[in-house]
């Protein structure tokens, strides 16, 4: 901040009327000095209520898409507002890298997966979780209902495209099927090259991708990852231990208003449903109305019914961690009660 100087310099005395005018003159400076003075004060003042009430990012790993729809909820109901909070939701898309977004102080929060944050927190990064939208995971596999399928195994004993990428659960389901006879290439978005080939299945999200190939006329049966035994908390929202440390009253709003967004949501989700559509053209509005439907009883669960939802657990955490170094993702995992917050638990002021 540059300073500003009023310099009065004396002159020789004079008789009374001049110094009448010199008491007058002093008068003007030192009342110039105090306006200078309020409006630096002003400024300084102005600038830190700006940087108080800035808005607060949060970055989403996808589109805008039911597995956001309580975030959406949480704007247009005023769950945010109502606590004083002003959120943006940024959605940054496919593979975006969001832990290193929010370790590198480019967002306060957004979304991951469980295995993501333990795999961030193996690398030094300060994140952890503080609210676990999907209990149970949604990603899963997609084939042909017509293959005849009894369950995920089948699917790698017999010959045939997976459409999938490198991921943490297709390690761990190579682990548990050795030997595949299923050739695993690449993936990319969309269902066209499902509904023309039958022998092609594809990873899949079970709220998204076998709902648009359904109304495309195909036949899409679906396994959970979940169910073979690989079950991260999924939609996860993440911040720096940091700010949970420095500001626990805003991450505990920020949650409160997310859970109360999500209730709302999984009753009526079609005023969120309306505001995705408009950001996310690509899907229609019917398919936001299933999708919406199908998830439900991924994300409310006997658990969340008895603690809230997006309650996460020690037990939960710490059998994702083993998973991962039996896996060989991790040489150490982090320890269980580092990777999450019980924001019930963080002070109300």
């Amino acid at each position: 901040m540059r300073s500003i100087t009023v310099a009065w310099a004396p002159r020789p005395r004079k008789s009374a009327i001049a110094r009448a005018g010199r008491s007058c003159h002093k008068q003007s400076l030192a009342i110039l000095k105090c306006l200078l003075l309020g409006v630096l004060l002003s400024a300084c003042l102005s600038g830190c209520h700006r940087d108080e009430h800035q808005a607060t990012t949060i970055t989403l790993d996808w589109k805008p898409e039911p597995e956001f729809g309580g975030f959406y909820q949480a704007q247009v109901s005023g769950a945010f507002k109502n606590r004083g909070l002003d959120i943006e939701l940024k959605s940054a898309g496919a593979g975006a890298p969001t832990w290193q977004l929010v370790a590198s102080g480019q967002t306060e929060f957004a979304t991951a997966a469980a295995d993501e944050v333990l795999i961030a927190r193996a690398k030094g990064a300060d994140v952890v979780a503080v609210f676990a939208v999907y209990q149970t995971s949604p990603q899963g596999i997609m084939v042909h209902r017509s293959r005849g399928f009894s369950s995920i195994g089948d699917l790698f004993t017999h010959p045939g495209i997976l459409a999938a990428e490198d991921s943490t659960w297709l390690k761990y389901l190579l682990g548990k099927y050795p030997a595949p006879i299923v050739t695993i290439t690449g993936y990319s978005s969309g269902v066209t090259v499902f509904l023309a080939k039958h022998d092609y299945s594809q990873q899949c999200f079970v709220t998204s991708e076998p709902l648009l190939a359904a109304r495309e006329g195909g036949d899409p049966q679906t396994f959970l990852i979940a169910d073979a035994g690989y079950n991260p908390y999924t939609t996860v929202l993440i911040t720096r231990g940091e700010t949970v440390r420095n500001h626990p009253q805003k991450v505990k709003q920020v949650v409160e208003a997310c859970r109360e967004g999500w209730r709302k949501y999984l009753d009526d989700p079609s005023a969120a449903n309306a505001v995705m559509a408009k950001l996310n053209t690509e899907m229609d509005a019917k398919t936001f109305e299933l999708a919406a439907a199908a998830q439900k009883p991924l994300i409310e669960t006997e658990e969340t019914r008895k603690s809230g939802l997006g309650v996460m657990t020690s037990q939960r955490w710490t059998q994702l961690a083993k998973q991962l170094v039996d896996l060989k993702v991790l040489v150490m995992a982090p320890s269980a009660e580092n990777c999450f917050v019980d924001v019930d638990k963080l002070p109300a002021n």
